[in-house]
């Protein structure tokens, strides 16, 4: 009898662990549908709370030695903007809403630079459907095949004069009309978002898809750079991993490192 009770206690104190469990797993799985939206909003908030900081301090007080490591901190945060934009371009920011994903993709780039999401969008998806060739609005046109002469070719293909107009007229409206610093605008808020669209030319596309000497060897055309997590992280969000995220366009930015180490 008292064995009876005891194989029942313990059944009973089972039973409690495995729904407990089970619990706390079924409330991590509803956390993490929401990791994309965090660290999107984490992103967000840090580049704005930077920019507004840097934008109205007084620079002739501001060390060379912290004035560099300011603009770097800024570009990649500028990064990292863009970095949420196309994670929601694949839908990864907020799987479960797509609208709200999207939003917070035009958001982002109009924020890095008053770019318009819906063509942003629509030449990403050409670029993953025909990467490096002809039809890839993010490749070079046989011409310009050097770093800055596809740089230029590149940004030409994503710039237009209403885009340029209304920067100039930002820049107007935060210098005369709310008295910022125009050395400070050109510090902390053009030299970044310049830097930063060097840096993800640089590390996502130049050097994972111009073409190797040998020729391509894989249907995406790329290759990825042979960086550890933290250096891949710091050059540009895992963005040259670039292989990987062809091949797994699905996966959020952060998770790539998983794949690429397999």
């Amino acid at each position: 009898m008292t064995s009876d009770i005891t194989n029942f206690s313990t059944f009973n104190v089972s039973s409690k662990s495995r729904k407990t469990y089970f619990s706390g797993l079924s409330i991590l799985r509803n956390i993490a549908k929401f990791y994309g939206i965090i660290i999107a909003a984490v992103i967000i908030f840090l580049w704005a709370t930077t920019l507004i900081t840097l934008i109205y301090i007084d620079v002739s007080n501001l060390g060379f030695l912290w004035l560099i490591p300011a603009i770097l901190l800024q570009t990649f945060l500028y990064a990292g903007l863009f970095i949420t934009a196309h994670d929601a371009m694949h839908g990864v920011v907020f799987p479960t809403n797509l609208k709200i994903n999207h939003a917070i993709g035009a958001i982002t780039v109009f924020l890095y630079g008053l770019f318009s999401y819906q063509n942003l969008l629509k030449k990403h998806w050409l670029h993953h459907r025909y990467p490096a060739t002809e039809l890839d609005p993010d490749y070079h046109d046989r011409i310009h095949k050097s770093f800055f002469g596809w740089y230029f070719y590149f940004m030409k293909g994503y710039s237009n004069w209403k885009q340029l107009l209304g920067l100039a007229l930002v820049f107007l409206l935060l210098a005369e009309g709310l008295h910022i610093a125009k050395i400070n605008l050109v510090l902390f808020w053009i030299f970044p978002s310049l830097l930063s669209s060097l840096q993800l030319f640089y590390f996502g596309t130049y050097l994972t898809h111009r073409e190797p000497k040998e020729g391509y060897t894989n249907q995406h055309r790329a290759t990825s750079n042979n960086l550890s997590p933290f250096w891949s992280f710091i050059t540009c969000y895992h963005f040259g991993y670039h292989k990987e995220h062809h091949e797994h366009p699905h996966l959020p930015w952060w998770k790539l490192p998983e794949v690429y180490q397999k």
